[in-house]
C-alpha cells in the first residue's frame, strides 16, 4: 500500500532530521514546523486558487489561515513563524526561471530552507523531480553557465481595456454634436 504524498513529505523530512541530528548538523524548529503544515497550506492554496485567487495572494491567504487555526491548538512563536512563511513562499518563486528572478532568489537568505524544503517535495512526488535537479544543477554551475540555463520568458498577452463611458463616435458624430448645441444656445 503506498503512503498519500503528503504523509510521504512527512516521513522524509523527519528521516532527513534523523540524519542531521546523527551528523551534530543543526535542525531548524521552523523548518520541522514548516514540514509540519506544509500539506494543509497547499490543500488551502489548491482551494483559494480553485475559487479564482490569484497564485500569490491565494498563498498568502492560506498561510495566514492556518497558521490561525494552528494558534488555537499551539502557538508557534514569531521566530519561527517568519522563517516558516518565508520558506513556503519561495515554493512559488522556485517555479520562475526566467530572467533575473533565479539570480535573485540564489541571494534569498531563506534560500538554503526553501531548496531543502523544495527537494522533499519533489522526492515526495508533489511536484516533478525535474524542477529541483534544474536548481540543483543551476547552484553548481557558474554565471555563463546559469545564463544558458534559463527558461525563456513568457511573455503575457496583454489587452487592450475598452474605454467605458465613453460613446464610439465619430469625428463627423462629435462635430455635428457640437454644432447642434451652439446653435441650440
Amino acid at each position: 500500500l503506498e503512503q498519500p504524498v503528503g504523509e510521504r513529505f512527512v516521513m522524509l523530512a523527519l528521516q532527513n532530521t534523523d540524519d542531521r541530528m546523527r551528523e551534530n548538523k543543526p535542525v531548524s524548529p521552523a523548518f520541522l514546523f514548516a514540514v509540519l503544515l506544509w500539506h494543509e497550506v497547499s490543500v488551502a492554496w489548491n482551494a483559494a486558487q480553485a475559487r479564482g485567487m490569484k497564485l500569490v495572494p491565494a498563498l498568502y491567504e492560506s498561510m495566514d489561515q492556518v497558521i490561525q487555526q494552528q494558534a488555537e491548538k499551539l502557538a508557534i512563536p514569531r521566530r519561527y513563524a517568519v522563517p516558516m512563511k518565508e520558506m513556503w513562499i519561495l515554493q512559488q518563486r522556485f517555479a520562475n526561471r526566467a530572467g533575473k528572478r533565479p539570480f535573485r532568489l540564489l541571494e534569498h537568505p531563506r534560500f538554503r530552507a526553501g531548496f531543502d524544503f523544495l527537494m522533499l517535495r519533489c522526492m515526495s512526488g508533489e511536484i516533478d523531480m525535474e524542477l529541483g535537479k534544474w536548481w540543483e544543477k543551476f547552484q553548481a554551475v557558474d554565471g555563463n553557465e546559469r545564463s544558458a540555463m534559463l527558461v525563456e520568458e513568457k511573455k503575457p498577452t496583454r489587452r487592450r481595456r475598452s474605454k467605458k463611458g465613453k460613446p464610439n463616435t465619430t469625428q463627423a458624430e462629435t462635430q455635428t454634436v457640437a454644432q447642434s448645441s451652439v446653435e441650440g444656445e
